[in-house]
């Protein structure tokens, strides 16, 4: 048989599925002159998919063909991410609108599940999408949902229909400080300084690790030391700014953000110039909006009144997935990729994003960094209980009188947070457990409500920890087993797939805690060892955490 030739080749098209004519000039005129790297595939995906309301095969193969990337690596990209909702051929698109519910721990004791239950019942399934959603970051007012674009809080049956019927889908930004107001406050000064010289790199490292400041994304670790390490590994160098905080319970990122954001935007501008970044990736989770159009916006100002350079500063936006709070998976996204971790070394301070030495930071810690240098190290070092400098910003939620964002001393104890500073507990309700640290921190009851509320130290011993300071707080009317099946099904639902202890080992795990009888607890043990010491990532690794606190601390597997 005479082989096809080269020519014959192109002319009958790439293999798999053929081009739609009319697919690729709309993908064409979408994307415009917006270059086709490979590492924008994310962002094309999102353009694609907010102008037509979902990804139709015909777009993706479209778009796999002006990317020059095959179809297949379109589509593992597409379909990795929760909120690329892809239509295969002979599917039927979604509804126009879409209605997103949390389900996640805050919102599951607020009644997330009825409220599904009675919007699934209430709308026309052709009109309107119910969507179960992982942690949507508004715990503190549970339950959340968002109407297409619109985050709603304390959301209720009738006013999400209300929204609907009033075709209110459009994106709220609240008020915050602009670029106007922050320079008029002295904003950017500092940076001013820094650029010229009046504070050197070294001096600033120097009071970074004379406050005390640990990194506030969850591993707790030193920016100081960071910095450093950035620094020594040959250039060119890159940063990022990990804006992805989807552990349940944690909102303090959308917090500042809401608010402030160049306190953020100026932190990650003095930290770039310290380790000579050549650009900075802002990574943002899709699940915030309004977060969204605030740095959008912020960053032009910026870019208009010649502070950076256009592009230096470049806004990320994720598509819901969890597993992208982990550095090296946020990585992978930002390079156009699934968001899977990378094993480890090399770490990303020595090869990052496309390969380069990296500075990754959360928003929060970038927050203080201004204080610090204005105020001193000694100062922030105060702001703490002796042994645990520093102030942080707890995200509390639950069965508290006034939940959300609150700024108390590193150290503080969850008795105090729920006396001292959100009001005590809900009238009816009886403190009886809490998360210190989000999901991933595990349960504790309300009897070790005394313990120092900070990185390592006593919890650490019990193995929990801080983490991104989510604290999540239960009462009598909550039965703590299914407040643990409820964050194994997250764990399930949010693991990336790439290693068997996480994959598998979170789906036995729900199982053998769904299992009539009594708990079988030598299962549960063994799979908990195998997922902490195979597991690839933090994730698998954490993931037992609630369940060994079910086993050792709440031995009837509930709290009432």
């Amino acid at each position: 048989m005479r082989p096809e030739s080269p020519r014959a080749r192109r002319e009958r098209g790439p293999k798999g599925r053929a081009i739609d004519d009319t697919a690729l000039a709309e993908v064409h005129e979408l994307l415009g002159a917006r270059p086709r790297r490979r590492d924008l595939l994310i962002e094309h995906l999102h353009l694609v998919q907010d102008r037509f309301g979902c990804l139709h095969a015909r777009h993706l193969r479209a778009l796999a063909d002006e990317m020059r990337l095959s179809q297949a690596e379109v589509y593992e990209v597409a379909s990795f991410y929760d909120h690329f909702d892809v239509v295969k051929e002979g599917e039927a698109a979604p509804a126009p609108v879409t209605i997103r519910v949390c389900e996640s721990i805050s919102c599951m004791i607020a009644g997330a599940d009825r409220l599904v239950a009675e919007l699934a019942a209430g709308v026309d399934a052709k009109q309107v999408r119910v969507v179960r959603a992982a942690c949507v970051g508004r715990c503190a007012g549970a339950p959340a949902a968002r109407v297409g674009d619109r985050e709603v809080e304390h959301a209720t049956v009738e006013g999400l229909l209300g929204d609907v019927r009033a075709g209110r889908t459009d994106v709220v930004v609240p008020k915050y400080i602009a670029l106007g107001e922050y320079r008029a406050a002295g904003g950017y000064e500092l940076y001013q300084s820094v650029r010229s010289g009046a504070l050197t790199a070294d001096a600033i490292i120097e009071k970074l690790q004379a406050s005390g400041l640990r990194g506030l994304g969850g591993a707790g670790f030193p920016p100081g030391k960071k910095w450093q390490f950035v620094r020594s590994y040959a250039g060119p160098r890159l940063m990022s700014i990990n804006g992805d905080e989807g552990e349940p319970g944690t909102f303090k990122d959308r917090w500042f953000l809401e608010r402030d954001p160049h306190r953020t935007l100026e932190g990650a501008l003095i930290a770039a110039h310290c380790v000579e970044a050549q650009r900075i990736y802002f990574y943002m989770r899709n699940e915030y909006p309004g977060v969204l159009e605030i740095l959008r916006r912020e960053i032009a100002a910026l870019e208009a009144a010649g502070i950076v350079p256009q592009g230096f500063i470049e806004l990320r936006r994720g598509a819901g997935a969890y597993i992208c709070g982990e550095e090296s998976a946020m990585i992978e996204s930002i390079e156009g990729k699934r968001g899977i971790p990378r094993n480890r070394p090399p770490y990303i301070a020595e090869v990052g994003i496309f390969g380069r030495p990296t500075l990754n930071q959360n928003v929060e810690t970038l927050w203080w960094i201004r204080d610090i240098l204005q105020k001193g190290a000694e100062w922030f070092a105060k702001q703490g209980r002796e042994g645990h400098p520093g102030p942080r910003s707890w995200s509390v939620s639950g069965r508290v009188k006034r939940p959300g964002v609150v700024q108390a001393p590193a150290g503080v104890t969850v008795r105090e947070l729920i006396d001292d500073y959100c009001g005590g507990m809900l009238d009816g309700h009886e403190f009886t457990a809490y998360l210190p640290g989000g999901a991933s921190g595990g349960i504790l009851p309300a009897s070790m409500d005394r313990i120092p509320l900070d990185f390592g130290g006593e919890l650490a011993k019990l193995n929990s920890f801080v983490g991104s300071h989510a604290v999540v707080v239960f009462s009598n009317h909550d039965d703590v087993k299914a407040a643990v099946v409820n964050l194994l099904k997250f764990f399930r639902h949010e693991s990336c797939g790439q290693c068997t202890p996480c994959r598998e080992g979170t789906d036995k795990m729900v199982a053998l805690l769904e299992a009539q009888g009594p708990l079988n607890e030598p299962a549960l043990r063994d799979l908990e060892a195998v997922m902490r010491d195979a597991s690839i990532c933090g994730l698998g690794q954490a993931a037992p955490n609630p369940v060994n606190h079910l086993l050792t601390l709440f031995r009837k597997g509930s709290s009432r």
